[in-house]
């Protein structure tokens, strides 16, 4: 688990910088951009509204609610303090990632002129990062399995749906969001080397570890 993890987070490490260094040289792809430019201005409103899951008036509090989940269900504690830690490992990833590739913002903004720079997304790493993680862990957990599956589905379209928003806002490129899920993808299988067990469920980690 440890080294398949390590090699994944190695090789998404690698595609995020490749990526990062070919579109601050070469720019948009003739293809993506048509694609992204399809999408922009449309069902405007919702799609600020969806946004709006990746900033911290939401996140904030969002973290506040799953701490105190921590401290009332015990077996979720691992899992909640994994997700919180990967949540700001990617924020802040992505922050420190953007001011080093310095790509300058689409022009074709709608709602909101977003100043910082463009390349990797936040979103589409929070997403990754913390989203789908969430959709990963619930799936492997020991909830009911209609339960498991219907949160992680409902998790995962929220995902697209908060990278489709940042397209339609005209506030990210496609290479962005590719980007930001690459860094966050990275930053999960890193975690996971360190702390293999983090998506294990109680009972099935305290049987393993009975067998060791």
């Amino acid at each position: 688990m440890r080294i398949k993890a390590l090699l994944v987070a190695l090789v998404s490490f690698a595609l995020f910088i490749a990526l990062g260094v070919w579109v601050t040289r070469h720019g948009e792809s003739a293809a993506l951009t048509a694609f992204q430019s399809a999408l922009l201005n449309h069902s405007t409103l919702v799609a600020w509204w969806l946004t709006w899951a990746c900033y911290p008036k939401f996140l904030v509090p969002l973290g506040v609610i799953l701490l105190l989940l921590a401290w009332r269900f015990p077996a979720w504690r691992t899992r909640i303090i994994f997700s919180i830690v990967m949540l700001l490992l990617c924020w802040q990833g992505a922050d420190i990632s953007q001011h080093l590739f310095a790509r300058p913002r689409r022009l074709d903004w709608v709602v909101k002129h977003e100043t910082a720079f463009s390349y990797p997304s936040s979103h589409a790493a929070i997403v990754a990062g913390f989203y789908v993680l969430w959709a990963v862990m619930l799936y492997m957990s020991e909830l009911p399995r209609a339960a498991r599956a219907t949160s992680a589905a409902l998790l995962l379209l929220l995902s697209i749906a908060i990278c489709w928003s940042r397209l339609a806002l005209g506030a990210h490129y496609v290479t962005d969001l590719i980007g930001g899920a690459l860094l966050g993808l990275a930053l999960i299988c890193a975690g996971l080397a360190i702390f293999p067990r983090a998506l294990a469920p109680p009972l099935a980690g305290r049987a393993s570890g009975a067998a060791e």
